[in-house]
């Protein structure tokens, strides 16, 4: 075993979180009424900029990493961050639990749906958006990995589980789609979910693995999607590189991604298996792997 994994020497940078936008945001005007200010692409711009004079300009590889949102600003970012960075330097980009999908939710809305397009509204996120995605699907559903990431050249590597915990709690069932609390055990703890409950929730998974053509058609994107009930999974030990992390093809995150990032070998990798390594979070349990999966 390798005591020395790929990364560990890295220089690692973290960028807090402070725009709502996944650093899109790009509107001059200040609201008089609370004095917001929806900029977020510039102090995307101004943190690289920053980092670049005080050394990263030297950089001979980099990853644009993140959690959740961040992990959705990786995506959204991943090519201009590339524009960024000299000339050169090895640049790839590695979401973590940002690959939110455009899906009902369980009475029927598109509930996450109506609340990005405004949030590109609310934000002006169209210009850090890409045109051909524009045209195509319009701005408010280019903020969607699932209709963007055709678009962009940068190699990505998706890390996340399709029963992401925090979609299923927030896209699937929100809290303004279970008015009477018929959800809330099962949103609470999926082991809780009937089994009508549990169907959801696979059909939710079904339509992630959908979402995730765009990815499967490339030949320098890269994935690990497993069957945990988890939201984000790079930052802990645990789950990124310890011998009883989750693994796929007998491969933990940490090794598929480097593997990918060294260009040593391509990964793109789904899993189907129940229940998931209980390390890496509760498992779905009782629920059945669709036979064309």
């Amino acid at each position: 075993m390798n005591l020395f994994p790929d990364f560990y020497n890295w220089n690692r940078i973290k960028i807090r979180y402070c725009d709502g936008s996944s650093f899109t945001g790009e509107v001059e005007e200040v609201d008089p009424t609370n004095n917001l200010h929806f900029r977020g692409a510039r102090i995307f711009e101004a943190v690289i900029k920053d980092l670049l004079a005080k050394g990263m300009e030297n950089a001979e590889n980099a990853i644009l990493s993140g959690c959740s949102a961040g992990g959705l600003a990786a995506i959204l970012n991943c090519d201009r961050f590339k524009s960024m960075i000299p000339s050169g330097a090895r640049v790839k980009c590695v979401p973590d639990a940002g690959y939110f999908i455009d899906a009902q939710d369980v009475s029927g809305t598109k509930y996450i749906e109506n609340y990005y397009n405004k949030v590109v509204e609310t934000h002006g996120s169209a210009k850090y958006l890409p045109e051909s995605c524009i045209s195509k699907y319009g701005a408010g559903l280019c903020f969607f990995p699932q209709y963007v990431v055709q678009d962009i050249d940068t190699p990505i590597f998706v890390v996340n589980a399709a029963y992401d915990s925090w979609q299923i709690r927030n896209i699937l069932i929100p809290g303004a789609a279970d008015p009477h609390g018929s959800w809330q055990n099962c949103r609470d703890d999926i082991s809780n979910c009937t089994p009508d409950q549990l169907d959801a929730v696979q059909g939710f998974r079904e339509e992630f693995i959908k979402a995730l053509s765009g990815v499967e058609k490339s030949p320098s994107k890269g994935m690990f999607i497993d069957s945990c009930y988890i939201h984000c999974q790079t930052e802990m030990q645990e789950s990124w590189f310890k011998t009883d992390a989750p693994q796929l093809a007998n491969t933990t995150i940490a090794k598929a991604v480097g593997d990918w990032f060294y260009e040593r070998k391509s990964f793109q990798e789904i899993d189907c298996a129940f229940p998931c390594n209980p390390t890496c979070g509760k498992p779905v349990l009782n629920v059945k792997a669709h036979p064309e999966i």
